[in-house]
């Protein structure tokens, strides 16, 4: 009885959450199917609803869609890239620190998480500077790496709190057998340490992915913006395209609900 109605509270208070979520959800799918004229009727549901407003993006139809296809690209591009190096350093950190025992690896670790108590906007101008002295502004590359930047801290925290757990023992019965500390990095370490990897991989691209601030600052050219960037672009008309907009955010959605869903377990 006592789990029955432990069940039932918790019930009764994730549905009203869950319908409070997906409100805005609802609304943008709303705005999404709405002609320009009924998209704020304050109807729950559109007098003639239409796609058009979707194959005016798959077709680049209107002006700030023009570089749709390129700035999505852009936007994959550059959250794979941080993603994946994100995950190849933070991986290689949280086993030298972890498993190897480096000496100094967990002050390093440490010193590395202070850099949170500083707001990412207040790095924003510095890391603008830095890639200016560089020369990497208006490049894909400059955003990838103030990404790595921010993501690979945290990310290095997880792992190392991950593989803190895995039995020491595997490390000695493979050490025992001969492995040197790249097969036991290949052969022991990543095959363990695969949800982790899998759920941190995910973090740093979904960070990328949606990431405004920075893309806004670091690149500025049509054909380098990210798709963030170009949606901020509706706002500033006079008559803004809201359904376009909110169309063109659908779409963008997409593809983080698909990593998510394939990567559930």
């Amino acid at each position: 009885m006592k789990r029955f109605t432990r069940e039932a509270v918790l019930v009764l208070l994730a549905i009203p959450i869950l319908l409070w979520t997906l409100l805005p959800i609802y609304h943008i799918f709303l705005f999404s199917i709405s002609s320009k004229d009924s998209a704020f009727s304050g109807a729950l549901w559109p007098d003639q609803p239409t796609i058009r407003n979707f194959g005016t993006i798959m077709r680049e139809e209107h002006f700030y869609l023009h570089h749709f296809w390129v700035q999505i690209w852009n936007s994959l591009w550059i959250a794979v890239a941080a993603g994946a190096i994100t995950l190849a350093v933070a991986t290689c950190a949280a086993f030298a620190i972890s498993r190897l025992k480096v000496r100094g690896g967990r002050t390093v670790m440490n010193l590395a998480l202070f850099t949170y108590f500083i707001p990412a906007a207040f790095l924003a101008i510095p890391m603008y500077k830095a890639m200016g002295i560089y020369g990497l502004l208006n490049n894909r590359w400059s955003l990838v790496l103030a990404m790595v930047t921010l993501a690979a801290p945290y990310a290095i925290w997880v792992l190392k709190q991950a593989s803190d757990k895995l039995p020491y023992e595997l490390d000695e019965a493979a050490k025992i057998d001969g492995a040197t500390p790249l097969q036991l990095f290949r052969l022991v370490y990543l095959p363990l340490m695969t949800p982790s990897l899998v759920a941190i991989g995910t973090y740093a691209l979904l960070l990328a992915w949606n990431e405004y601030l920075y893309a806004y600052l670091l690149l500025s050219h049509e054909q380098t913006i990210t798709l963030a960037v170009a949606l901020g672009h509706f706002i500033a008309a006079d008559d803004s395209p809201w359904e376009l907009l909110m169309a063109t955010g659908l779409v963008y959605a997409l593809p983080p609900a698909a990593i998510y869903y394939a990567f559930r377990r």
